[in-house]
């Protein structure tokens, strides 16, 4: 059909309250995120997920070069846009909360402890929250509940979207010091839930599930009330499932899964699939597109 377009950039959909009209029905959302690693056919997993992927950072020549790209890019986006936007919190803040974020990445969120930690009420931590969120800055992910008679956690997790932001919060200066980070696991989970979530499509929906007594999964994907495929992600080229993933399996009626490693070969196990984080689309579009419905029931 012929037509005429007009593609606006934006760090936030909150910036359309400035225009005069609601352009409903003609206007669609895109989410245009950092480069991922299936964007990246040459790239290694360990340099794409230390660098991030915001074009300069990844791109960047030296590390040096990268590191003042990044702290600028910072500065300006806490200085100059957010408070654009509509934050209403000093810059200083915001990085501090930035940082104790990086360093709790895939975290449950305990809003009340970051908020005295701030020195900010717990409501208005809240409001930040959301508004990083807003601003595509932040990702929660929320807990997934199918079963009335187990003990479930209703925390949200936080991460950070993009790994190379994190890093660049903890100082960390090369990935030999990454791997050997306390924070690494944590980073590394956020990477590949960014990586899985490009792939599905709007009626798809993301979830962790986590019972009180530790029974675990990072990532389920719910599709009509029915969980379609499950993540266990692991910092390891020779992962285990655990007895706390196997318990999670059967709680959700034995879906798919994949294990998801950086880069160890793709091998079948008896409940799915071990991958890396390379494959990893390929398989969960698999899943998604050709595995029958799984009750949770």
């Amino acid at each position: 059909m012929p037509g005429r377009f007009l593609l606006l950039g934006s760090a936030s959909y909150d910036l359309l309250r400035n225009t005069a009209q609601s352009l409903a029905g003609r206007i669609v959302y895109q989410e245009l995120g950092p480069f991922l690693l299936a964007e990246l056919p040459d790239a290694d997993w360990s340099a794409h997920w230390f660098r991030g992927g915001f074009p300069q950072s990844w791109l960047a020549e030296e590390e040096r070069y990268r590191q003042i790209w990044m702290g600028s890019f910072l500065t300006t986006y806490l200085e100059k846009d957010l408070p654009q936007l509509g934050l209403p919190a000093s810059p200083a803040l915001v990085e501090r909360l930035l940082t104790m974020l990086a360093y709790a990445q895939g975290g449950l969120a305990n809003f009340h402890s970051l908020a005295r930690s701030l020195g900010v009420s717990a409501p208005t931590l809240s409001s930040y929250i959301d508004f990083l969120e807003r601003a595509l800055f932040l990702r929660r992910l929320q807990p997934y509940f199918s079963n009335a008679a187990k003990r479930l956690v209703k925390s949200p997790k936080l991460y950070l979207r993009d790994s190379g932001v994190v890093h660049y919060l903890l100082r960390i200066p090369d990935v030999p010091r990454l791997l050997g980070h306390p924070a690494a696991g944590g980073s590394w989970e956020g990477y590949v839930i960014e990586q899985a979530l490009a792939v599905l499509e709007p009626h798809e929906r993301a979830y962790f599930y986590r019972t009180a007594d530790g029974a675990e999964l990072d990532l389920v994907i719910e599709s009509a009330l029915q969980i379609r495929a499950a993540l266990k992600i692991k910092l390891s080229s020779s992962p285990k499932l655990g007895r706390g993933a196997s318990i999670a399996l059967a709680d959700l009626g034995h879906p798919p899964l994949l294990v998801v490693t950086p880069a160890a070969a793709d091998a079948p196990i008896r409940e799915g699939w071990v991958c890396s984080a390379r494959t990893l689309p390929g398989h969960l579009r698999r899943l998604l597109r050709e595995a029958p419905p799984h009750s949770t029931a």
